[in-house]
């Protein structure tokens, strides 16, 4: 049977590194870096565990760049794993210029179906990016 789009995300999530076999994050703080791009940024967001109305490990996954003196992102995306089910669903979309940020749930029992999709098909292209780039390979922790 052919993989949902949450459950190749999760497989691309492995293979990143980004979390393990069992859905775990051995590395909540950390970023990848590999030349010439951007550093991935991960940080956990506890907060957003339950928004979706389902337990979850979520997590945000962030460029950042520099502009007169800011941190801006580019792009950022809370993402939210369910182990159990081997899944990831895309939480969040946002960038700093121009400035977007997008809510798949916006209030609790409320949803946008039709940016659900393009969030995870965005995500799904991004995360085909990031490891085309190499990241994954040189992970470097970070203390909150």
């Amino acid at each position: 049977m052919r993989k949902t789009i949450y459950e190749t995300n999760y497989d691309r999530l492995i293979k990143l590194g980004v979390i393990a076999n069992d859905g775990a994050m051995p590395k909540p703080y950390s970023k990848s870096h590999t030349n010439g791009f951007m550093d991935l940024v991960l940080e956990r967001v506890e907060h957003m565990d339950d928004v979706s109305g389902n337990s979850g490990i979520a997590f945000s996954m962030a460029h950042y760049f520099r502009q007169n003196g800011d941190l801006c992102k580019d792009p950022e995306m809370v993402v939210i794993v369910y182990p159990a089910l081997q899944m990831v669903e895309a939480l969040t979309f946002g960038q700093s210029l121009p400035p977007i940020y997008q809510a798949v749930f916006p209030e609790p029992g409320k949803f946008y179906p039709q940016l659900r999709k393009e969030l995870n098909g965005f995500l799904r292209l991004w995360l085909n990016n990031l490891i085309d780039q190499g990241h994954g390979n040189n992970w470097v922790e970070n203390n909150p």
